[in-house]
C-alpha cells in the first residue's frame, strides 16, 4: 500500500545527483543546476542584465550557471578518468573558472558527486510524518522507498544511474561516503521513529526499523546499478526493481520469522 509521499517519490530516488553530461547540441539538462542554466541562456537580455546593473536576481543567475558549468565539467572528467585521477584543478580548468571558485561552490571534491543533504532525506521523512491514521512506519518508508526506486528503471534515467555505477564503483573514497550518507539518513529516520513513539534511550526497535528501511532502499539501488550496467532498462527493469521492492516490503511489514528457515533439525 502507497502513501501519497510515495506517490510523490522523487524520480531518481538516489542519494546521489545525477551525473550531468554537456552534449554538443543543446539538450534537455541532466541536473537542477543544469536546468536553470539553460532556461537563462534562453532569456533575452534586458537592461536589468547587464554587469552596469547587477541585481540579485543576476546574480544568482550567474552562479548557478557556473555551479551547472563546474558540475558538467567535473561529469565529464569523472566519466573518462574516474573521480580518484581527476583533481580539482583540472576539473577548475575544464569548467573556465579558477580552482578557488569551484571550492566556493563545493567545499570538497566529494561534493560534485554526492548532494550533501539529499532531497531524498525530507521526501523519506515527509513520507512517516505524513503517513494515514494506522499505517506502521515500515509500510509508510518501505512504499515510499519502492516507489521512489522503481524509477531509476525509466529511459531516461539509464544513462545517469549508469554514469554514477561507474563513477561510485570505480572509487573507494566514494563508496564510503555513500556509506556515510546512508547512514546519516538512517541515524535521522531512527530519531523520527523514537520521537514519535516516544521510546527511551536505549530501546534498539527505532534504530532496526530505520537499518530494515535503509537497507531495502540500499538492495534496490545496487540491484539497480548491476541491471544498467549489464544493459538493462525500461519497463522491464521498473518491474523488477517493483518485485523486488515488494517482496522486501513484505519482510518489513510481516518480519523474518519465516524466512530462511532451515530444512533439517541441527543434531
Amino acid at each position: 500500500m502507497s502513501t501519497p509521499a510515495a506517490e510523490e517519490a522523487p524520480s531518481t530516488g538516489a542519494v546521489i545527483r545525477t551525473m550531468p553530461s554537456r552534449p554538443p547540441v543543446p539538450a534537455r539538462p541532466a541536473t537542477k543546476t543544469a536546468q536553470v542554466a539553460a532556461e537563462v541562456a534562453d532569456e533575452p537580455v534586458t537592461p536589468a542584465d547587464r554587469p552596469a546593473k547587477r541585481t540579485p536576481g543576476a546574480r544568482e543567475r550567474r552562479y548557478q550557471e557556473t555551479r551547472a558549468r563546474i558540475v558538467d565539467a567535473a561529469a565529464e572528467l569523472f566519466a573518462e578518468r574516474g573521480f580518484d585521477s581527476v583533481s580539482v584543478m583540472e576539473i577548475a580548468k575544464r569548467a573556465g573558472v579558477v580552482e578557488k571558485t569551484v571550492f566556493n561552490h563545493f567545499p570538497v571534491k566529494e561534493g560534485l558527486v554526492f548532494d550533501a543533504d539529499p532531497p531524498m532525506r525530507t521526501a523519506l521523512l515527509d513520507a512517516v510524518r505524513r503517513r494515514p491514521a494506522g499505517e506502521s512506519v515500515s509500510a509508510a518508508a518501505g512504499s515510499f522507498v519502492v516507489a521512489a526506486m522503481s524509477r531509476l528503471g525509466a529511459p531516461e534515467a539509464a544513462d545517469g544511474v549508469a554514469a554514477m555505477a561507474k563513477v561510485v564503483r570505480g572509487s573507494r573514497t566514494l563508496q564510503i561516503r555513500e556509506r556515510e550518507i546512508l547512514g546519516a539518513l538512517t541515524d535521522a529516520l531512527a530519531e523520527l521513529i523514537a520521537e514519535e513513539t516516544g521510546a527511551r534511550p536505549g530501546d534498539i526497535e527505532p534504530w532496526l526499523a530505520a537499518h530494515a528501511v535503509l537497507g531495502l532502499y540500499a538492495s534496490l539501488l545496487e540491484l539497480a546499478r548491476d541491471r544498467v550496467l549489464s544493459g538493462s532498462g525500461g519497463p522491464e527493469l521498473t518491474a523488477e526493481l517493483l518485485r523486488q521492492g515488494q517482496r522486501g516490503l513484505s519482510l518489513l511489514q510481516f518480519g523474518l520469522a519465516g524466512y530462511a528457515k532451515s530444512s533439517s533439525a541441527s543434531g
